[in-house]
């Protein structure tokens, strides 16, 4: 094993916040008694540990049980609290899913399922990349999936999740997470897609941090006079359908879906199906995973093997246009 294969995704040089996710739970925690915070032994993997230390006796880790975990969450949200359950995301997606679908999303319960290591953001192998969780729980009822960007989104979609009445499944970025929407002057809203930048060429839909990919793709593109305009999709259930057929909708661009997910039953076929069914017929394509287990390695070198880094996302753009 390499560090390479557990670095975080931030490029070299890159402004970074350390555990945005446990940093925005403590602080949600001083002033929300019924936050709880349960973990299937990963709370250093998931920055729960902050969370832990600052609030012990608000803290439940339940070993490697992930059915356990999820059915505990499922009780504390009975009793009135709204528990933040962490774990990898494969562990909830793959082995829990049972146990989320008929103990939490069947009764519509107050449970935040925050998840690590989603997509390609661990070199450690298909046991460990989630790279189809989004396509196991688009389709359970009642769940509302968050793909947020980087450490500024991390920190603004906690209170958000917290306050929304219902499941949620959250993609985690863990550890030392890149900052860049702040630059923007962006704010989270749940269920709202955002335009991070315009532009005349190209529209490219993203989520998570390929939204961070995108944008650094549109700055390469600029000096090609390519102008790409990035809308983060941050929500991609329940999908902000109207946004996204209006900016679809100006003629002329080719629209770009970026997604760090297997391209099978993600935001990209999401995207797709709400366009076909509007009539809405623009060029369009998908840069996502491939329908396939992925290799193990340096997250630097399958980033550009499996091409959603931010120079391959440029390079797919040249081609298409």
């Amino acid at each position: 094993m390499t560090s390479a294969m557990i670095a975080s995704i931030a490029a070299p040089g890159q402004r970074t916040a350390p555990a945005p996710f446990g940093q925005a739970l403590v602080e949600l925690a001083k002033t929300n008694d019924k936050i709880v915070g349960l973990t299937a032994d990963l709370s250093k993997y998931t920055d729960l540990h902050v969370f832990a230390k600052a609030h012990p006796d608000r803290f439940y880790q339940m070993g490697m049980a992930e059915a356990v975990l999820m059915s505990a969450a499922a009780g504390l949200a009975r009793e009135g609290f709204t528990p933040f359950a962490t774990t990898y995301a494969v562990f909830a997606s793959r082995r829990a899913y049972d146990f989320i679908c008929m103990a939490i999303a069947e009764e519509a319960l107050d449970v935040k399922i925050v998840c690590a290591l989603p997509g390609l953001t661990t070199g450690y192998g298909p046991s460990h990349q989630a790279t189809e969780d989004v396509a196991i729980f688009r389709g359970l009822p009642n769940m509302t999936i968050i793909d947020p960007c980087d450490a500024h989104e991390i920190a603004q979609a906690v209170p958000a999740i917290a306050a929304h009445k219902g499941p949620v499944y959250m993609r985690l970025l863990r550890g030392n997470v890149p900052l860049m929407l702040d630059e923007y002057g962006y704010r989270f809203e749940l269920g709202k897609a955002k335009m991070i930048r315009d532009g005349r060429d190209v529209l490219v839909i993203s989520t998570g941090l390929m939204t961070m990919r995108a944008l650094e793709a549109a700055e390469a593109l600029r000096r090609d006079n390519v102008d790409v305009a990035v809308l983060h999709v941050p929500t991609i259930k329940p999908l902000d359908t109207q946004t996204i057929l209006r900016e679809a909708g100006i003629g002329g661009r080719l629209v770009v879906v970026a997604e760090n997910h297997t391209i099978v039953g993600g935001l990209g076929e999401a995207v797709a199906a709400t366009l076909l069914r509007a009539g809405v017929t623009p060029r369009f394509r998908q840069i996502a995973l491939p329908d396939e287990f992925l290799d193990a390695g340096a997250l630097p070198t399958l980033h550009d093997r499996y091409r959603i880094s931010a120079a391959a996302v440029a390079a797919q753009i040249r081609e298409w246009l």
